[in-house]
């Protein structure tokens, strides 16, 4: 067990940095600054996501009684913006993919700050017990540096050395992508049984009713066309995995029922936005430009 948990904890750093490296190689500077030059979009954005969503998060914890450790983690789930997939999830759908996958790494870089207080708001307010709260400085600190420096990385070669950023993302896109498929692998081992035990549950249910309503929010929390409300609708339900498993591994020693719960709500939520998003690109038979009307 102290074999896994050690090989977990690694392949979370490298999921992490992996993926924001990746985020940083696919971003344009002129692009970010486009799309924070759209003040009421990035308002809306920003209260979705950072505000909305969390309480939505708190509210189905409470509205389905989960237990401690499904609302912990659910909770850590809903106060993590910033999925990488969302970005994914805007070109499975042919959406806006240029605004939904700025804002998606917008999200990320505020989330590494905002993500431990917004969880420890959430605690108090769920009565999870006085005592429950995260480490604020030791999370801020390990997140926003291995999210912020690796974006920054990025993001400086993406603007410098474009070629090199290019041949770059792919490697670190499918560093990514395996070592999250890991970081689930190795959370679940230290946790099959607790797993298997959350089949047919609240937990799941919960899950899946916070995933449609945070879509709902990040749609309705949005301006412009049809075709970028859906790409925000579907940015908002897909939370930032990377801290929510750093959280538990600093301050709840990789407990292995939060950890069940942390990756069925994350699988839960995949598992509902794909099929959404693959009947939007069915609705849409040809990639619409940015600000088209769909």
């Amino acid at each position: 067990m102290e074999f896994v948990t050690a090989a977990f904890n690694i392949v979370l750093v490298i999921f992490i940095t992996s993926t924001m490296l990746t985020a940083g190689l696919g971003t344009r500077i002129a692009d970010l600054t486009s799309v924070l030059r759209r003040g009421s979009l990035l308002l809306l954005v920003l209260a979705a996501n950072l505000v909305v969503v969390p309480l939505l998060g708190w509210g189905v914890a409470a509205v389905f009684g989960l237990s401690t450790a499904a609302t912990i983690a659910l909770l850590l789930v809903a106060s993590s913006p910033g999925a990488p997939f969302g970005a994914k999830l805007a070109m499975i759908q042919r959406g806006d993919v240029l605004t939904g996958s700025t804002l998606q790494v917008l999200l990320a870089a505020v989330g590494s700050v905002t993500f431990p207080l917004t969880a420890n708001v959430l605690f108090g307010w769920a009565g999870l017990g006085g005592d429950l709260s995260l480490p604020v400085a030791d999370l801020v600190r390990s997140v926003a540096i291995l999210q912020l420096v690796p974006f920054a990385i990025g993001l400086s070669l993406r603007h410098w050395t474009e070629a090199i950023a290019a041949s770059w993302e792919p490697v670190a896109q499918k560093v990514s992508s395996l070592s999250f498929a890991a970081v689930l692998v190795l959370g679940a081992g230290s946790s099959w049984e607790q797993i298997v035990s959350l089949l047919g549950s609240r937990t799941l249910l919960a899950a899946a009713v916070f995933t449609v309503l945070s879509a709902i929010a990040g749609g309705v929390l949005a301006t412009g066309p049809r075709i970028r409300r859906t790409t925000l609708a579907g940015i908002a339900p897909l939370r930032n995995a990377g801290p929510a498993f750093a959280a538990v591994a600093i301050a709840f020693d990789s407990d292995p029922e939060i950890l069940a719960a942390l990756s069925g709500i994350l699988l839960v939520g995949l598992l509902v936005a794909i099929p959404a998003a693959a009947r939007l690109a069915a609705m849409r038979p040809e990639a619409a430009p940015e600000g088209a009307v769909a």
